[in-house]
């Protein structure tokens, strides 16, 4: 693995986990401090899209409020880069999670691009989608 990459994977796989745990404690905050807020910034989301931060920072603090607790997560790293001002992540988000109120499991597939902005990676860009599997709803109540 090339030393951008590793050093951009150790830096950003940690704050990108903790980011995700916190959203499905229904804490927003991580998630707005590891996004750009600078143009261009936008999110192709299996719930919600939008592209700009005015756009997107109400998206994400109503999307918090669909989660009330965190049963488990685990990423699974399918490929990754950096290079220069720019990096990638591809992978597998496994959750377990309290959604609107009912406990569910599912796996999101993920892509995030990232941009540096002085010394920190900032995302700006989020595809993501259940996988299909899933069903129509795409999260499976938990046993």
């Amino acid at each position: 693995m090339p030393e951008d990459t590793a050093a951009f994977l150790a830096e950003i796989l940690p704050q990108q986990r903790d980011m995700t745990l916190a959203l499905h404690e229904g804490d927003v905050s991580p998630r707005l401090a590891l996004w750009s807020h600078r143009s261009p910034v936008t999110l192709f989301g299996a719930h919600i899209s939008g592209a700009g931060w005015p756009d997107l920072e109400p998206k994400f603090r109503q999307e918090a409020l669909r989660f009330t607790g965190s049963r488990g997560f685990e990423y699974e790293l399918l490929a990754s880069g950096a290079s220069g001002n720019l990096a990638y992540t591809v992978g597998l988000e496994n959750s377990s999670a309290v959604v609107d109120g009912v406990p569910a499991v599912y796996t999101m597939r993920t892509t995030h691009v990232y941009r540096r902005e002085g010394c920190m990676w900032r995302i700006i860009h989020r595809h993501s989608d259940l996988l299909p599997f899933q069903g129509a709803r795409g999260i499976h109540r938990a046993s």
